[in-house]
């Protein structure tokens, strides 16, 4: 019942919710990180999507170790990572903020504290999401790198076309966590969940609040689902993505999402995306035309560039 995980008075209580899938190897730094927050989580909820390694006996061993903190682990969908972070999500909202993680990171000691501190500065009935930057290092937590900034504001005619929110930076306010629980009740099927969950928060009017301070070393090594998005690498897998039509499938993909949770909208981003959607069938010149009309932009001079290219190339 969720009166049973209230916090101290004044004090937040929150939930992690956390996907995993053959995750032993880098598990363990990544839970002793949440134990050592400055803000203990009451709960951490896992979906484990079928692993063949030790991740379940790492998950069990360390929640006798840490009776103070509720570890529930459940078996996931078995159908890949976004349907794994979408059946967690859908699950009862019972503590005042829901924090999401991966399983290879190591979180600083006041990440969660900062988090709730910037979501209690909003109304408590707004659904609000904070996210931010990471320190991307390698596999041996070393190379402490910035990761890309967000100079332009979050807005849904930037969510449309891309995702500034980290899914292992993400917490959600209650208000933020219920709309993204009815909403993922209603999604049967999103490209990744954390630019889905980007676009939602946007959608129906939520507030956004991006941290330029880093409170996580986001691991990067050869198993990544996602890996960072920065130097040369991640930009010929940029351009291969926009050439071979990939990005504009996920484009398709976000639309028919957001499609069956329209009335949850705001009027003004409903006919954004409706904007959308028609622009990407006009003619090249046609579509950057009203790409332009209705205000959709990527992040900085370059980004904006590939969606003009990715608008007359047809690949949008």
């Amino acid at each position: 019942c969720a009166s049973c995980w209230k916090g101290k008075a004044g004090v937040a209580s929150v939930t992690i919710l956390m996907a995993t899938w053959n995750g032993a190897a880098r598990l363990r730094p990544q839970l002793d990180s949440f134990a050592a927050q400055s803000l203990v989580p009451a709960r951490l909820i896992v979906s484990d999507d079928g692993s063949t390694d030790a991740t379940v006996q790492v998950l069990t061993d360390w929640a006798a170790a840490h009776p103070d903190i509720a570890v529930t682990v459940l078996a996931g969908p078995r159908a890949g990572a976004a349907q794994n972070f979408l059946s967690l999500l859908r699950l009862p909202v019972e503590t005042d903020l829901r924090a999401i993680s991966d399983q290879d990171d190591v979180w600083l000691p006041e990440k969660l504290r900062v988090a709730a501190t910037a979501l209690a500065q909003g109304p408590p009935d707004q659904p609000a999401l904070y996210c931010g930057r990471s320190f991307e290092v390698n596999e041996d937590l070393t190379g402490h790198r910035l990761s890309r900034g967000a100079p332009w504001p979050a807005a849904f005619a930037h969510a449309l076309v891309q995702n500034i929110a980290g899914g292992n930076t993400m917490v959600l306010n209650r208000a933020g966590a219920e709309a993204i629980r009815s909403a993922a009740l209603r999604t049967p099927d999103t490209v990744i969940h954390d630019w889905w969950i980007y676009q939602v928060i946007t959608g129906i009017g939520g507030r956004v609040i991006f941290d330029d301070t880093p409170h996580l070393l986001y691991r990067q090594h050869a198993g990544n689902v996602i890996g960072a998005n920065r130097g040369a690498l991640a930009t010929l897998v940029r351009a291969h993505m926009l050439v071979t039509g990939r990005f504009s499938d996920w484009c398709t993909r976000n639309i028919a999402a957001l499609r069956r949770i329209e009335d949850l909208l705001t009027p003004e981003n409903r006919a954004l995306l409706a904007a959308f959607e028609t622009a990407r069938a006009l003619p090249p010149l046609q579509s950057l035309a009203a790409i332009r009309r209705a205000g959709l932009y990527r992040q900085g001079l370059h980004g904006q560039l590939s969606l003009y290219a990715a608008v007359l190339l047809r690949r949008l």
